[in-house]
C-alpha cells in the first residue's frame, strides 16, 4: 500500500494546513486483476459501505441504478465522535474503467445551512484506475472541504486546535482508505476472478 509521496498532506511549505485549503490524502495499491474487474468493485456503492469503517449504507437516488455523470446517491454514515448523519453525493466525473469521482454535500443541513450544490462539497472522493503490467494500479483520493462538515463543527468548538483537528481527520481518512483498498484488492484477486475479467 502506498501513500501520497512527498510532504505531509496536512502541511504545505512547512506550514500547517487549514480546513479552508481543502487538504487531501491519497493511497494506492497494485491489484492483480484487470481494470474491468476492479472497476466493477469500486463503482459498487453497496460494496463501499461494506468495506468502509464509516459509511454504513449507500443507495442510488431518483431511479439511478449505477454510476453515471450527474447521478446521485445517499450515504448513511456513523462516527464515534459525531454520531450518525446522511449525505448526498453527486457523480461529477466518470470515465469508464479510469475515473469515478463524486462530490459529497450536506443536503440535510447536519453541519450548518443545507448545502445541496456539488460546487461547494464537504468532501470529494475519487478512484483512479491505471493498467499496470497484468493488473491495475488503483488509487483513492479524498479531499475535505470547503463546505461545512463534522470537521467544521470540531473547529467551531476549539478553533485554536484547527491544524490538529485537520491533521487528525486526514490520518483517520487514510486509515479508512487503506481498509477499503485492501478489501477491493482481496475481492478482485479471489481465485477465478483475476483472469475472468480479461476473457
Amino acid at each position: 500500500m502506498r501513500h501520497e509521496t512527498g510532504p505531509d498532506p496536512t502541511r504545505r511549505g512547512g506550514e500547517p494546513v487549514r480546513y479552508a485549503e481543502a487538504p487531501s490524502v491519497r493511497c494506492d495499491v497494485y491489484v492483480e486483476a484487470a481494470p474491468s474487474r476492479v472497476w466493477s468493485l469500486v463503482t459498487d456503492i453497496a460494496l463501499s459501505a461494506r468495506l468502509s469503517p464509516e459509511l454504513q449504507r449507500a443507495e442510488w437516488l431518483e431511479g439511478a441504478e449505477g454510476p453515471a455523470e450527474g447521478a446521485r446517491f445517499a450515504g448513511y454514515n456513523r462516527h464515534r465522535m459525531i454520531g450518525e448523519w446522511r449525505t448526498v453525493s453527486h457523480v461529477v466525473e466518470l470515465e469508464e474503467q479510469r475515473v469515478f469521482c463524486w462530490a459529497v454535500v450536506d443536503e440535510d443541513g447536519r453541519f450548518g445551512t443545507p448545502s445541496p450544490r456539488p460546487a461547494s462539497p464537504l468532501a470529494t472522493w475519487r478512484f483512479e484506475l491505471e493498467p499496470e503490467g497484468a493488473g491495475t494500479r488503483l488509487r483513492q483520493i479524498a479531499r475535505i472541504g470547503p463546505g461545512r462538515s463534522g470537521v467544521s463543527l470540531a473547529i467551531d468548538r476549539t478553533p485554536e486546535r484547527e491544524e490538529e483537528i485537520v491533521a487528525f481527520r486526514i490520518t483517520e481518512l487514510r486509515t479508512n482508505m487503506e481498509a477499503t483498498l485492501r478489501g477491493v484488492k482481496a475481492l478482485a484477486e479471489q481465485p477465478g476472478q483475476t483472469r475472468a475479467a480479461t476473457g
